[in-house]
Parts: C-alpha cells; sequence; structure tokens
C-alpha cells in the first residue's frame, strides 16, 4: 500500500484534541491499511518517532437528516491513534503559534 493512501485525514474532535495534549494524534485512515502501514506513513510525512498505533473500525450506521428525517447510512471506517514520542508534536498547535509570535515580537523590540 502506497504511504500517501493510508492517512486520509485527522480527526479533529473534542476528546482527540485533549489528547493530543499528551502525545496522541487521531487519524482516519484506509480500511485495508494496518498498523505497520500507519506507523510507516505518520513517521514519513511528519518526520516523528511513532512509539505505538491503536487502530479500530467503526461500522456504518444510518441516522437521520433534514426536514423530513431521511434515513442516510454512514460508511464504516478506520480510526488509528498515534502516540509519538516524548516531546515531539505533529505541528500546528495553538501553543507552537504562541511560541512563534512571542519570539518574532521579542526581534521587532531589539
Amino acid at each position: 500500500m502506497q504511504i500517501f493512501d493510508v492517512l486520509i485525514r485527522a480527526l479533529m474532535s473534542e476528546k482527540s484534541m485533549k489528547e493530543s495534549e499528551k502525545g496522541k494524534y487521531s487519524f482516519l485512515v484506509s480500511r485495508r491499511a494496518n498498523k505497520r502501514d500507519v506507523k510507516r506513513a505518520v513517521e514519513s510525512v511528519f518526520q516523528v518517532n511513532v512509539i505505538s498505533v491503536l487502530t479500530s473500525t467503526l461500522k456504518g450506521r444510518t441516522k437521520r437528516v433534514g426536514a423530513r428525517r431521511t434515513e442516510v447510512t454512514v460508511s464504516p471506517f478506520k480510526k488509528a491513534v498515534v502516540t509519538l514520542k516524548a516531546g515531539q508534536t505533529l505541528g500546528g498547535s495553538p501553543e507552537e503559534g504562541k511560541d512563534k509570535e512571542e519570539k518574532k515580537k521579542g526581534k521587532d523590540k531589539k
């Protein structure tokens, strides 16, 4: 399986954002990908060291939407939670943005 076919997108939820502070990141991955594929893809794309990968396949379900409450099926998908080595992040966290802004302000004052 190709590296860029494994990761579909990052999962952004309240729970996943709290876990990201602890070094755990959630991704929606291909249903055919295994743990080794996920680890290889995250390490090559983000240049980090992965300690563990937890995967779970969530089955499809139906939900009611719209004014007429019509039933729509939600496709099954696979979720992977990746734990990184201590001190490493995937980047893009709000804390990193604050640190960069403070460094810029410090340079402007000099």
